[in-house]
């Protein structure tokens, strides 16, 4: 519970660079989409290979 707290003011202490939108913010503009698409591909690929790994443990 204490990580998912502390997990939960990071994100909003992040976010609120991003919704000022002068300054430095953390959200991809024009044609940068690919970096979500590129990012998503990446957890899906951690998130696999931690699987597999979890899979191969139990044998």
């Amino acid at each position: 519970m204490k990580n998912g707290l502390a997990l939960a003011v990071v994100s909003l202490i992040w976010a609120s660079s991003a919704m000022a939108h002068p300054g430095a913010h953390v959200h991809p503009h024009d044609g940068a989409h690919w970096l979500v698409l590129v990012s998503a591909l990446g957890v899906i690929a951690v998130a696999g290979g931690l699987a597999m790994g979890k899979i191969r443990r139990r044998k």
